[in-house]
């Protein structure tokens, strides 16, 4: 059985993987948030701690699942703390999901581009036949 092994710190690459956001919304989030500052190390590569986790949690939290615009966030973090919000998250009741899973979503989609792929391809045959 494999142990999960907590670190100090996080890349940029792993921080995307856990919290399933790309890089470059990371990297705009840390330009739009004064909270949110990780630490380079010596090769300038972004590390992410305990804290910017919590804080990048938050950020998440009010604009993914309260559809907070970056301003609304913003503001929200000026008048509330981290570990106030936290509480708050913990407190809240999971919201339920409007539609199917992204996967699922993501299965039907590749279906749909075969069954395309396969038309065109049957398209072209006729079209050659006449």
């Amino acid at each position: 059985m494999k142990s999960e092994i907590n670190r100090l710190y996080y890349s940029i690459t792993e921080i995307s993987a856990m919290f399933g956001e790309e890089p470059h919304a990371l990297r705009y989030w840390e330009r739009e948030f004064p909270q949110l500052r990780p630490q380079k190390n010596r090769a300038g590569k972004r590390i992410y701690g305990e804290r910017e986790i919590q804080v990048l949690r938050v950020i998440q939290y009010l604009l993914r699942s309260k559809r907070y615009t970056v301003a609304g966030a913003l503001e929200q973090l000026r008048q509330t703390s981290v570990e106030e919000l936290l509480k708050q998250m913990q407190e809240a009741p999971e919201p339920k999901s409007v539609g199917p899973p992204a996967e699922e979503i993501r299965d039907v989609v590749a279906e749909l581009r075969g069954i395309a792929r396969e038309l065109r391809r049957q398209a072209s045959a006729g079209a050659s036949d006449s």
